[in-house]
Protein backbone atom coordinates (compact mmCIF):
# COMPACT_ATOMS: atom_id res chain seq x y z
CA UNK A 1 0.00 0.00 0.00
CA UNK A 2 1.32 3.41 -0.94
CA UNK A 3 2.28 5.73 1.89
CA UNK A 4 -0.47 8.19 2.73
CA UNK A 5 0.29 11.70 1.50
CA UNK A 6 0.10 14.85 3.59
CA UNK A 7 -3.41 16.32 3.40
CA UNK A 8 -2.11 19.77 2.44
CA UNK A 9 -0.02 18.23 -0.31
CA UNK A 10 -3.04 16.34 -1.63
CA UNK A 11 -4.96 19.60 -2.08
CA UNK A 12 -1.94 21.60 -3.24
CA UNK A 13 -1.98 23.87 -0.18
CA UNK A 14 0.44 25.18 2.40
CA UNK A 15 -0.12 24.89 6.13
CA UNK A 16 -2.06 27.87 7.37
CA UNK A 17 -4.44 27.84 4.40
CA UNK A 18 -7.72 29.62 5.04
CA UNK A 19 -11.14 27.98 4.91
CA UNK A 20 -11.82 29.58 1.52
CA UNK A 21 -8.50 28.32 0.14
CA UNK A 22 -9.28 24.80 1.37
CA UNK A 23 -12.74 24.90 -0.23
CA UNK A 24 -11.35 26.24 -3.47
CA UNK A 25 -8.63 23.60 -3.62
CA UNK A 26 -11.07 20.79 -2.97
CA UNK A 27 -13.46 22.16 -5.59
CA UNK A 28 -10.70 22.00 -8.19
CA UNK A 29 -9.81 18.45 -7.14
CA UNK A 30 -13.46 17.36 -7.27
CA UNK A 31 -13.89 18.85 -10.74
CA UNK A 32 -10.79 17.03 -11.92
CA UNK A 33 -11.17 13.58 -10.34
CA UNK A 34 -14.88 12.94 -9.78
CA UNK A 35 -15.96 9.69 -11.52
CA UNK A 36 -18.59 11.64 -13.50
CA UNK A 37 -15.70 13.18 -15.41
CA UNK A 38 -14.14 9.82 -16.33
CA UNK A 39 -17.03 7.64 -17.47
CA UNK A 40 -15.47 7.12 -20.92
CA UNK A 41 -11.95 6.38 -19.62
CA UNK A 42 -10.27 3.00 -19.48
CA UNK A 43 -10.78 0.89 -16.37
CA UNK A 44 -7.24 1.68 -15.19
CA UNK A 45 -7.80 5.45 -15.59
CA UNK A 46 -11.17 5.18 -13.84
CA UNK A 47 -9.47 3.49 -10.91
CA UNK A 48 -6.83 6.20 -10.68
CA UNK A 49 -9.48 8.94 -10.76
CA UNK A 50 -11.52 7.17 -8.09
CA UNK A 51 -8.52 6.86 -5.74
CA UNK A 52 -7.56 10.50 -6.32
CA UNK A 53 -11.10 11.61 -5.55
CA UNK A 54 -11.19 9.53 -2.36
CA UNK A 55 -7.83 10.98 -1.31
CA UNK A 56 -8.97 14.57 -1.88
CA UNK A 57 -12.28 13.95 -0.11
CA UNK A 58 -10.51 12.51 2.93
CA UNK A 59 -8.14 15.49 3.05
CA UNK A 60 -11.06 17.92 2.82
CA UNK A 61 -13.05 16.11 5.53
CA UNK A 62 -10.17 16.74 7.98
CA UNK A 63 -8.98 20.20 6.93
CA UNK A 64 -12.51 21.64 6.72
CA UNK A 65 -13.20 20.65 10.35
CA UNK A 66 -11.51 23.16 12.73
CA UNK A 67 -11.03 20.60 15.51
CA UNK A 68 -9.63 17.87 13.26
CA UNK A 69 -7.48 20.40 11.41
CA UNK A 70 -5.93 21.66 14.68
CA UNK A 71 -5.10 18.10 15.79
CA UNK A 72 -3.66 17.25 12.37
CA UNK A 73 -1.55 20.42 12.30
CA UNK A 74 -0.02 19.52 15.67
CA UNK A 75 0.34 15.74 15.54
CA UNK A 76 -0.11 14.77 11.87
CA UNK A 77 -1.99 11.56 11.06
CA UNK A 78 -1.61 10.37 14.66
CA UNK A 79 -3.82 13.24 15.81
CA UNK A 80 -6.72 12.30 13.51
CA UNK A 81 -6.54 8.52 13.63
CA UNK A 82 -9.81 7.23 12.24
CA UNK A 83 -10.86 10.65 10.91
CA UNK A 84 -11.73 11.21 7.29
CA UNK A 85 -12.41 7.52 6.66
CA UNK A 86 -15.78 7.95 4.95
CA UNK A 87 -16.93 4.91 2.98
CA UNK A 88 -17.16 5.98 -0.67
CA UNK A 89 -17.78 2.48 -1.97
CA UNK A 90 -21.58 2.94 -2.08
CA UNK A 91 -21.47 5.54 -4.80
CA UNK A 92 -20.23 9.08 -5.18
CA UNK A 93 -23.39 10.94 -6.16
CA UNK A 94 -23.39 13.34 -9.07
CA UNK A 95 -20.65 15.92 -9.26
CA UNK A 96 -23.13 18.80 -9.54
CA UNK A 97 -24.98 17.64 -6.41
CA UNK A 98 -21.71 17.26 -4.52
CA UNK A 99 -20.47 20.73 -5.40
CA UNK A 100 -23.82 22.40 -4.79
CA UNK A 101 -24.18 20.71 -1.39
CA UNK A 102 -20.72 21.74 -0.24
CA UNK A 103 -20.06 24.97 -2.13
CA UNK A 104 -23.49 26.37 -2.98
CA UNK A 105 -23.06 30.13 -3.62
CA UNK A 106 -19.32 29.92 -2.85
CA UNK A 107 -17.13 32.55 -4.41
CA UNK A 108 -19.98 34.26 -6.30
CA UNK A 109 -20.71 31.27 -8.55
CA UNK A 110 -24.26 30.83 -7.19
CA UNK A 111 -24.14 27.05 -7.48
CA UNK A 112 -22.95 24.73 -10.26
CA UNK A 113 -25.10 23.92 -13.23
CA UNK A 114 -22.49 22.29 -15.45
CA UNK A 115 -18.83 22.15 -16.40
CA UNK A 116 -18.70 24.73 -19.16
CA UNK A 117 -16.78 27.88 -18.29
CA UNK A 118 -16.10 26.90 -14.69
CA UNK A 119 -13.41 28.86 -12.92
CA UNK A 120 -13.84 31.89 -15.14
CA UNK A 121 -15.50 34.37 -12.84
CA UNK A 122 -14.26 37.13 -10.63
CA UNK A 123 -10.48 36.80 -10.89
CA UNK A 124 -8.22 36.23 -7.89
CA UNK A 125 -7.51 38.48 -4.96
CA UNK A 126 -3.94 39.40 -4.20
CA UNK A 127 -2.22 36.68 -2.22
CA UNK A 128 -0.48 37.77 0.94
CA UNK A 129 3.18 36.62 0.94
CA UNK A 130 3.93 33.89 3.45
CA UNK A 131 7.27 33.13 5.04
CA UNK A 132 8.87 29.70 4.83
CA UNK A 133 8.43 27.12 7.58
CA UNK A 134 11.35 26.08 9.77
CA UNK A 135 11.83 22.46 10.81
CA UNK A 136 13.88 21.55 13.87
CA UNK A 137 14.30 18.55 16.16
CA UNK A 138 13.99 18.38 19.94
CA UNK A 139 15.58 15.51 21.87
CA UNK A 140 13.62 14.30 24.91
CA UNK A 141 14.15 11.69 27.61
CA UNK A 142 11.34 9.37 28.68
CA UNK A 143 11.17 11.24 31.99
CA UNK A 144 10.60 14.54 30.15
CA UNK A 145 7.96 12.98 27.92
CA UNK A 146 6.17 11.43 30.91
CA UNK A 147 5.59 14.79 32.60
CA UNK A 148 5.78 17.25 29.70
CA UNK A 149 8.45 19.92 29.70
CA UNK A 150 9.62 23.21 28.25
CA UNK A 151 12.58 23.25 25.86
CA UNK A 152 14.57 26.16 24.44
CA UNK A 153 15.25 25.90 20.71
CA UNK A 154 17.99 28.01 19.10
CA UNK A 155 17.40 28.82 15.45
CA UNK A 156 18.13 31.30 12.69
CA UNK A 157 15.14 32.92 11.01
CA UNK A 158 14.30 35.87 8.81
CA UNK A 159 12.79 38.83 10.64
CA UNK A 160 11.68 42.29 9.42
CA UNK A 161 14.63 44.60 8.86
CA UNK A 162 14.82 47.10 11.78
CA UNK A 163 16.01 49.94 9.52
CA UNK A 164 13.12 49.86 7.03
CA UNK A 165 10.51 48.10 9.13
CA UNK A 166 10.24 45.26 6.63
CA UNK A 167 9.21 47.50 3.72
CA UNK A 168 12.48 47.13 1.81
CA UNK A 169 13.03 50.89 1.69
CA UNK A 170 12.99 53.71 4.21
CA UNK A 171 10.80 55.96 2.06
CA UNK A 172 7.30 54.79 1.24
CA UNK A 173 7.41 56.95 -1.89
CA UNK A 174 10.03 54.59 -3.34
CA UNK A 175 7.51 51.73 -3.41
CA UNK A 176 5.39 51.47 -6.56
CA UNK A 177 2.86 48.99 -7.88
CA UNK A 178 4.28 46.16 -9.97
CA UNK A 179 3.44 46.87 -13.64
CA UNK A 180 3.38 43.18 -14.59
CA UNK A 181 0.65 42.04 -12.20
CA UNK A 182 -0.85 45.46 -11.36
CA UNK A 183 -0.21 44.85 -7.67
CA UNK A 184 -1.97 41.48 -7.55
CA UNK A 185 1.18 39.49 -6.88
CA UNK A 186 0.18 36.86 -9.41
CA UNK A 187 -0.43 36.54 -13.10
CA UNK A 188 -3.33 34.87 -14.87
CA UNK A 189 -2.95 31.93 -17.25
CA UNK A 190 -5.90 30.96 -19.45
CA UNK A 191 -6.21 27.66 -21.29
CA UNK A 192 -9.09 26.16 -23.28
CA UNK A 193 -9.94 22.46 -23.40
CA UNK A 194 -12.85 20.18 -24.26
CA UNK A 195 -14.41 20.90 -20.85
CA UNK A 196 -14.28 24.69 -21.27
CA UNK A 197 -12.03 27.51 -20.26
CA UNK A 198 -9.68 27.00 -17.31
CA UNK A 199 -7.96 29.83 -15.45
CA UNK A 200 -4.94 29.30 -13.25
CA UNK A 201 -2.70 31.73 -11.39
CA UNK A 202 1.04 31.77 -10.71
CA UNK A 203 3.38 34.02 -8.71
CA UNK A 204 4.38 37.16 -10.57
CA UNK A 205 7.98 36.73 -11.80
CA UNK A 206 8.82 40.44 -11.47
CA UNK A 207 7.73 41.20 -7.90
CA UNK A 208 7.86 37.59 -6.59
CA UNK A 209 4.30 37.83 -5.33
CA UNK A 210 4.58 41.04 -3.32
CA UNK A 211 2.75 43.21 -5.85
CA UNK A 212 5.28 45.98 -5.22
CA UNK A 213 8.55 47.18 -6.77
CA UNK A 214 11.18 48.95 -4.64
CA UNK A 215 13.18 51.57 -6.52
CA UNK A 216 15.48 52.74 -3.70
CA UNK A 217 16.23 49.62 -1.62
CA UNK A 218 17.30 49.71 2.01
CA UNK A 219 21.06 49.32 2.36
CA UNK A 220 20.86 47.05 5.37
CA UNK A 221 18.58 44.41 3.82
CA UNK A 222 19.21 45.21 0.11
CA UNK A 223 15.50 45.78 -0.40
CA UNK A 224 14.33 42.38 0.82
CA UNK A 225 12.86 43.86 3.98
CA UNK A 226 14.26 40.88 5.90
CA UNK A 227 17.27 40.20 8.08
CA UNK A 228 18.53 36.82 9.32
CA UNK A 229 19.00 36.66 13.09
CA UNK A 230 19.51 33.91 15.67
CA UNK A 231 16.93 33.63 18.43
CA UNK A 232 15.96 31.30 21.25
CA UNK A 233 12.38 30.04 21.24
CA UNK A 234 10.73 28.34 24.21
CA UNK A 235 8.64 25.33 23.22
CA UNK A 236 6.15 23.72 25.56
CA UNK A 237 6.11 19.94 25.00
CA UNK A 238 2.92 18.18 26.15
CA UNK A 239 3.15 14.89 28.03
CA UNK A 240 2.91 11.66 26.08
CA UNK A 241 4.41 12.71 22.73
CA UNK A 242 6.13 10.00 20.69
CA UNK A 243 9.21 9.76 18.53
CA UNK A 244 8.57 11.26 15.09
CA UNK A 245 5.59 13.37 16.14
CA UNK A 246 5.57 16.93 14.82
CA UNK A 247 4.33 19.99 16.68
CA UNK A 248 3.43 23.16 14.80
CA UNK A 249 4.04 26.59 16.31
CA UNK A 250 2.07 29.03 14.22
CA UNK A 251 3.89 32.17 13.09
CA UNK A 252 7.25 31.16 14.56
CA UNK A 253 8.91 30.46 11.21
CA UNK A 254 10.52 32.88 8.75
CA UNK A 255 8.92 36.30 8.27
CA UNK A 256 7.63 37.10 4.79
CA UNK A 257 8.66 39.98 2.54
CA UNK A 258 6.38 43.00 2.64
CA UNK A 259 5.25 42.25 6.20
CA UNK A 260 3.28 39.23 5.04
CA UNK A 261 2.31 36.15 7.04
CA UNK A 262 5.00 34.42 9.09
CA UNK A 263 5.76 30.78 8.39
CA UNK A 264 5.48 28.11 11.06
CA UNK A 265 8.01 26.39 13.28
CA UNK A 266 7.75 22.60 12.91
CA UNK A 267 9.19 20.82 15.95
CA UNK A 268 9.91 17.12 15.39
CA UNK A 269 10.13 14.97 18.52
CA UNK A 270 13.17 12.72 18.92
CA UNK A 271 12.90 10.26 21.80
CA UNK A 272 16.22 9.31 23.37
CA UNK A 273 16.88 5.64 24.24
CA UNK A 274 16.41 4.74 27.92
CA UNK A 275 18.79 2.47 29.84
CA UNK A 276 15.97 0.61 31.65
CA UNK A 277 12.79 0.87 29.62
CA UNK A 278 11.61 0.11 26.11
CA UNK A 279 8.52 1.92 24.87
CA UNK A 280 5.68 0.72 22.65
CA UNK A 281 2.93 3.33 22.40
CA UNK A 282 1.85 4.15 25.95
CA UNK A 283 3.27 0.94 27.46
CA UNK A 284 6.75 0.42 28.90
CA UNK A 285 8.74 -2.82 29.07
CA UNK A 286 11.61 -3.76 31.39
CA UNK A 287 13.44 -6.77 32.84
CA UNK A 288 14.25 -7.56 36.46
CA UNK A 289 16.89 -10.14 37.43
CA UNK A 290 16.46 -12.12 40.66
CA UNK A 291 18.53 -14.89 42.26
CA UNK A 292 17.59 -18.57 42.10
CA UNK A 293 16.99 -18.59 45.87
CA UNK A 294 14.62 -15.62 45.52
CA UNK A 295 12.71 -17.42 42.78
CA UNK A 296 12.40 -20.59 44.85
CA UNK A 297 11.62 -19.06 48.25
CA UNK A 298 9.86 -15.88 47.15
CA UNK A 299 10.90 -12.37 48.07
CA UNK A 300 10.08 -8.69 47.81
CA UNK A 301 11.89 -6.66 45.14
CA UNK A 302 12.10 -3.00 44.16
CA UNK A 303 10.99 -2.40 40.57
CA UNK A 304 12.13 0.90 39.02
CA UNK A 305 9.46 3.12 37.40
CA UNK A 306 9.58 6.63 35.94
CA UNK A 307 8.17 7.95 39.24
CA UNK A 308 10.56 5.98 41.47
CA UNK A 309 10.93 2.39 42.73
CA UNK A 310 7.85 0.31 43.58
CA UNK A 311 7.84 -2.68 45.95
CA UNK A 312 6.48 -5.92 44.51
CA UNK A 313 6.11 -9.35 46.12
CA UNK A 314 7.57 -12.31 44.23
CA UNK A 315 5.71 -15.53 44.96
CA UNK A 316 7.66 -18.71 45.80
CA UNK A 317 8.33 -20.82 42.72
CA UNK A 318 8.30 -17.90 40.30
CA UNK A 319 9.57 -19.06 36.92
CA UNK A 320 12.07 -17.23 34.75
CA UNK A 321 10.13 -15.37 32.07
CA UNK A 322 7.18 -14.52 34.32
CA UNK A 323 5.74 -11.10 33.43
CA UNK A 324 4.50 -8.73 36.11
CA UNK A 325 2.16 -5.91 35.06
CA UNK A 326 2.15 -2.59 36.92
CA UNK A 327 -1.05 -0.85 35.87
CA UNK A 328 -0.83 2.85 35.12
CA UNK A 329 2.97 2.96 35.38
CA UNK A 330 3.52 3.48 31.66
CA UNK A 331 3.36 6.67 29.58
CA UNK A 332 0.51 9.19 29.55
CA UNK A 333 -1.65 9.58 26.47
CA UNK A 334 -1.40 12.78 24.45
CA UNK A 335 -5.18 13.14 24.63
CA UNK A 336 -5.05 13.03 28.47
CA UNK A 337 -7.04 9.78 28.66
CA UNK A 338 -5.19 7.61 31.18
CA UNK A 339 -1.75 6.04 31.14
CA UNK A 340 -0.24 2.87 29.77
CA UNK A 341 1.17 -0.01 31.82
CA UNK A 342 4.66 -1.20 32.78
CA UNK A 343 5.44 -4.83 31.88
CA UNK A 344 8.33 -6.34 33.84
CA UNK A 345 9.80 -9.68 32.78
CA UNK A 346 11.40 -11.65 35.62
CA UNK A 347 14.69 -13.36 34.74
CA UNK A 348 16.19 -15.91 37.15
CA UNK A 349 19.97 -15.71 37.39
CA UNK A 350 21.82 -19.07 37.47
CA UNK A 351 25.39 -18.93 38.89
CA UNK A 352 28.07 -20.31 36.59
CA UNK A 353 30.45 -21.40 39.38
CA UNK A 354 29.89 -22.88 42.84
CA UNK A 355 32.38 -23.63 45.60
CA UNK A 356 32.63 -27.13 47.01
CA UNK A 357 30.18 -26.63 49.88
CA UNK A 358 27.61 -24.94 47.67
CA UNK A 359 27.85 -27.70 45.10
CA UNK A 360 27.47 -30.42 47.74
CA UNK A 361 24.41 -28.70 49.24
CA UNK A 362 22.81 -28.42 45.83
CA UNK A 363 23.55 -32.06 44.98
CA UNK A 364 22.00 -33.18 48.28
CA UNK A 365 18.89 -31.14 47.46
CA UNK A 366 18.74 -32.49 43.91
CA UNK A 367 18.94 -36.05 45.20
CA UNK A 368 15.51 -35.60 46.78
CA UNK A 369 14.01 -35.00 43.32
CA UNK A 370 12.34 -31.69 44.02
CA UNK A 371 14.65 -29.76 41.67
CA UNK A 372 13.86 -31.96 38.69
CA UNK A 373 11.07 -30.60 36.45
CA UNK A 374 8.01 -32.86 36.15
CA UNK A 375 5.44 -32.06 33.45
CA UNK A 376 2.87 -34.18 35.28
CA UNK A 377 2.91 -32.01 38.38
CA UNK A 378 1.85 -28.41 38.83
CA UNK A 379 4.40 -27.41 36.13
CA UNK A 380 2.16 -28.77 33.31
CA UNK A 381 0.82 -25.29 32.43
CA UNK A 382 4.37 -23.95 32.15
CA UNK A 383 5.47 -26.79 29.86
CA UNK A 384 2.45 -26.37 27.62
CA UNK A 385 3.01 -22.62 27.37
CA UNK A 386 6.71 -22.85 26.54
CA UNK A 387 6.18 -25.67 23.99
CA UNK A 388 4.22 -23.24 21.78
CA UNK A 389 7.44 -21.36 20.99
CA UNK A 390 9.04 -24.36 19.27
Amino acid sequence: MAEKRDYYEVLGLQKGATDDEIKSAYRKAALKWHPDRHVDDSEADKKVAEEKFKEASEAYSVLSDPDKKAKYDQFGFAGVSGAGQQDWSQGFGSLNDLLNNIFGGFGGFGGFSGFGGFGGGGGQAQRTPRGRDIRTRVKLTLEEIATGCEKTVSLERLKPCPDCGGKGTKNSSDIRTCPTCNGQGQVQNVSTSFFGRSITYSVCPQCQGTGKIVSNPCRRCSGSGLERIRENIKVRIPAGVEDGMQMTLRGEGHSAAGNGINGDLLVVIEELPHDKFKRDGNNLFATQVIGIDQAILGCEIQIPTLEGPVSKKIEPGTQSGTVIVLRGKGMPSTNSYGRGDLYVKILVWIPRKLDRKERQALEDLAAKGNLKPDPNREDRALFEKESKYF
